[in-house]
C-alpha cells in the first residue's frame, strides 16, 4: 500500500470542548492533519465546540477523560486501548492530564507513539502534584507552548532538548484583521452591549475567574478616576463567568458598585466574534495576577492592531515588546496600571497607528496559527517516521 493510500491517524485527547485555548488548539491541529492528507480523531467528554471539529473535517469519539481517579484512570486507558485499535491510530497527542495518564497508559499497551503539549503552569502546592504533573513531560516528544513553560519544565521536569519542541500559540490572522472586520459585526456588538457612544473602550478579554486581574483592572480604574478624570471610557469584561453572576462575577459586581463603577461595566460573556470585538476596543488589557503560559488573547488583539496592556511576567513578556508592541506594568501593582491605561487613552492617534501596525507586524512574524500547524504537524511525522500525503504528492 502506498503512502499516499494510508493516511495517518492522529488522536488527540482532552478533558471536553467546550471554551478555551487548548480547545482551540485542538481544533486548529484537527483542521490542519485532514488539509494535510490525515485522519483527526478527538475523544474528550464533548461541549459547545465539538460542531466546530466537525466542521474542521475532524472526528470527535465521545468518552470522559477527566478524572484524578487511579481506577477511573485505568478504565479510561482500556477504552482507550480499544478505540486505538479500532481506528488504527497511528499517535496519541495529550493535552491535559487527566486523559494523559489513560492515554500514556494506553500507547504502552499498544506500542502507539505518545505526544503531550504543556499548556499550563501547574501548581506543586500539594503531595504528589508533582508525580501528576509529571505525565505531561513523558512524551517522546513534548511541546511547550512558549519559551516560559519550555525553562520550567526543562528545569523542574528534566525534559532534554532531544524530547523538548518549543511552538508557540498563534493568531488566526486571516479573521484577526483589522481589514476584514466589517462595520455592522462591531455595530451589533456596541448594541447588544449598550456601549455608549464616544466613549473609549477598555477591554479585558478572559473568563472570568479571580487570576485574570478583573479586580485588580477594576480597583485601576478607580484610582484613574479619583486622581485625574479624563477621557470618557467604559469597561468590557468578555468572557464566560464559570459560578454565574452569584460567583466571582457576582463579586466584582458588587466591588463596581462599591468604587462607583457599575455604570461604566459590562460583563459581555461568551463571545462568538471575538475579531470584531477586539476592534471595537481602544485599550485590551491583560492584567493576570499569575504568569500565563502563552497569552493567546494578547497576540489576537495584537494582530488586530490594537493597544495591548498586559503584566510583565511569564510569557507575556515574549509576545509584548514595552512601547514598541503594546505595554507591560509591573504585575499586581495598581497605581502603575492605572497610569498606563491613562497613557493608553491619551495617545495622539498616530502614535496609536504606529505600534497598532509594529504589534501586528509581530504576529506575523512569530505568532500565527500557521506557522503553529506547521511545527505541530513536523513533530507529528518525526515521531511518524514518514512525511504526510500532502508532503509527497
Amino acid at each position: 500500500m502506498s503512502i499516499a493510500a494510508h493516511p495517518p491517524v492522529i488522536l488527540q485527547v482532552l478533558p471536553a470542548l467546550q471554551a478555551g485555548g487548548v480547545e482551540r488548539g485542538t481544533i486548529e491541529m484537527a483542521r490542519a492533519i485532514v488539509q494535510a492528507g490525515g485522519t483527526a480523531l478527538v475523544a474528550s467528554a464533548g461541549g459547545r465546540l465539538v460542531p466546530l471539529l466537525e466542521r474542521a473535517g475532524g472526528v470527535h469519539l465521545a468518552l470522559d477523560l477527566m478524572t484524578k481517579d487511579p481506577l477511573s484512570i485505568w478504565l479510561n486507558a482500556g477504552r482507550l486501548a480499544r478505540l486505538i485499535r479500532r481506528h488504527k491510530v497511528e499517535l496519541v497527542h495529550a493535552r491535559s492530564r487527566g486523559p494523559a495518564w489513560s492515554a500514556r497508559i494506553a500507547t504502552r499497551r499498544t506500542g502507539t507513539p505518545f505526544l503531550t503539549t504543556w499548556h499550563g503552569v501547574y501548581s506543586e502546592n500539594f503531595p504528589f502534584k508533582r508525580r501528576y504533573n509529571a505525565v505531561m513531560a513523558s512524551g517522546e516528544r513534548v511541546i511547550a507552548i512558549s519559551n516560559y513553560v519550555a525553562e520550567r519544565i526543562a528545569g523542574r521536569y528534566g525534559v532534554g532538548t532531544d524530547r523538548l519542541r518549543i511552538i508557540p500559540r498563534g493568531a488566526d490572522t486571516a479573521s484577526f484583521d483589522p481589514a476584514i472586520v466589517r462595520g455592522d459585526r462591531i455595530h451589533a456588538l456596541a448594541r447588544e452591549w449598550a456601549l455608549p457612544d464616544g466613549a473609549q473602550v477598555i477591554m479585558l478579554p478572559a473568563r472570568i475567574t479571580a487570576w485574570k486581574g478583573h479586580a485588580l483592572l477594576l480597583d485601576a480604574l478607580a484610582r484613574m478616576e479619583a486622581q485625574s478624570p479624563g477621557p470618557d471610557w467604559v469597561c468590557v469584561m468578555v468572557g464566560p463567568a464559570k459560578e454565574g453572576t452569584g460567583g466571582f462575577a457576582g463579586t466584582l459586581l458588587a466591588q463596581a458598585d462599591r468604587l462607583g463603577l457599575r455604570s461604566r461595566l459590562r460583563f459581555a460573556g461568551h463571545c462568538a466574534d471575538m475579531p470584531a470585538a477586539l476592534a471595537m476596543a481602544d485599550v485590551v488589557v491583560v492584567p493576570s495576577l499569575k504568569p500565563e503560559p502563552f497569552g493567546r488573547t494578547v497576540v489576537e488583539a495584537q494582530a488586530m492592531q490594537r493597544t495591548v496592556l498586559v503584566a510583565g511576567h511569564g510569557a507575556a513578556l515574549e509576545t509584548v515588546e514595552h512601547g514598541i508592541t503594546g505595554f507591560s506594568f509591573p504585575p499586581g501593582d495598581v497605581q502603575a496600571l492605572s497610569e498606563l491605561i491613562r497613557h493608553a487613552l491619551l495617545l495622539a492617534p498616530d502614535h496609536r497607528a504606529w505600534l497598532g501596525e509594529q504589534a501586528r507586524a509581530h504576529v506575523l512574524d512569530r505568532y500565527t496559527t500557521q506557522a503553529m500547524q506547521d511545527a505541530t504537524l513536523s513533530v507529528y511525522e518525526e515521531l511518524l517516521g514518514r512525511p504526510f500525503p500532502d508532503a509527497i504528492a
